[in-house]
């Protein structure tokens, strides 16, 4: 194949990613936030998309996405730097938390927008535009860990700051097998089950293979629309003055604490500016989607989700890929 075959190949390739990162990202939350102005759909009906995000999609796509990785310790690094990638901002945010907000909710709500990066939609995109198919393999790895870590910490860790705001207006006291084993929690059962069947060598039958895809977009319409329902711009000009800390966080502090920590272990430049791109990312959605369903400060979150996904966009990122491409 010739030079221009490959290079309008790669930019068709490009095309099709930015237009469902438009459809999957942009659009449902612009829908979400145009049903504000409507009743015929109340409050109690986009809490239900929610909770079958929880119940049936989370869990379906965990078993799926296990049950055909190879249990290979090959690359071993990625994964775990992925989660050094949550893990650094998250321990940094809670001291912050601590001792910035007075609500547990509010506290609640910034230590999620803190741990929970965009490495999956935004994070694959950018490096593949950098590094072609190595970069997304490296994406990939990275973000293994990334729904053990939203589902078995993030989840519980949230549920217990409500519990903590409840704590005076209820006499139960927090309870950790309520935190820890909840129906929230059936996504963990799905990775479970997925590699099971990964380690006993049974096969994934080719129709499940074939609704992956279909069912990544549905989870993502009916997580999202949601998060557009709930957005109120009028209160996320209130909180961006108490996130703006977010940003040396997330764009210094969290990429050069990772980049050093790559460095000791990882020799591959390719592999290396890869976890740097990464380790830049925005405050994911799913930060957004913890605070809604465990009723934390959504306007916080939502706050984060804007600010640094702008800033990311039109200044990190930017300098990130004329830097790395020459």
């Amino acid at each position: 194949m010739k030079a221009g075959d490959l290079l309008l190949a790669l930019l068709m390739d490009i095309k099709h990613k930015l237009i469902y990162f438009a459809i999957d990202l942009i659009l449902p939350i612009a829908i979400g936030y145009l049903c504000k102005y409507q009743k015929r759909l109340g409050e109690n009906f986009f809490n239900k998309l929610i909770l079958n995000n929880i119940l049936v999609v989370y869990p379906a796509l965990s078993m799926l996405s296990f049950w055909v990785l190879p249990l290979k310790a090959d690359l071993v690094w990625l994964p775990v730097l992925g989660l050094a990638m949550g893990v650094i901002p998250g321990v940094i945010a809670y001291f912050i938390a601590e001792r910035k907000y007075n609500s547990d909710l509010d506290r609640g709500s910034y230590v999620m927008s803190a741990i929970l990066s965009n490495l999956g939609t935004i994070g694959g995109l950018c490096v593949f535009l950098l590094y072609g198919e190595t970069g997304y393999a490296y994406q990939q790895l990275v973000v293994l860990f990334q729904y053990i870590l939203m589902f078995m910490f993030c989840y519980p860790l949230a549920q217990y700051y409500y519990q903590k705001s409840q704590k005076g207006k209820v006499e139960n006291k927090i309870s950790v097998k309520a935190v820890l084993f909840s129906r929230n929690q059936l996504a963990v059962v799905g990775i479970m089950c997925g590699v099971a069947l990964q380690a006993a060598n049974v096969e994934r039958p080719e129709l499940l293979g074939m609704i992956f895809n279909p069912l990544v977009h549905f989870g993502a319409w009916t997580a999202l629309i949601p998060v557009g329902y709930s957005v109120d711009f009028g209160k996320l000009r209130e909180q961006y003055r108490s996130i703006i800390d977010l940003i040396p966080l997330k764009f210094i502090v969290t990429p050069v604490i990772t980049y050093s920590l790559a460095r000791l272990v990882i020799s591959d430049p390719i592999m290396l500016n890869s976890i740097l791109v990464l380790s830049c990312t925005p405050t994911a959605v799913n930060a957004v989607i913890t605070s809604r369903i465990y009723g934390l400060n959504l306007h916080i979150s939502v706050a984060a989700f804007i600010l640094t996904t702008l800033i990311f966009l039109m200044v990190i990122y930017p300098i990130l890929f004329f830097s790395l491409s020459v």
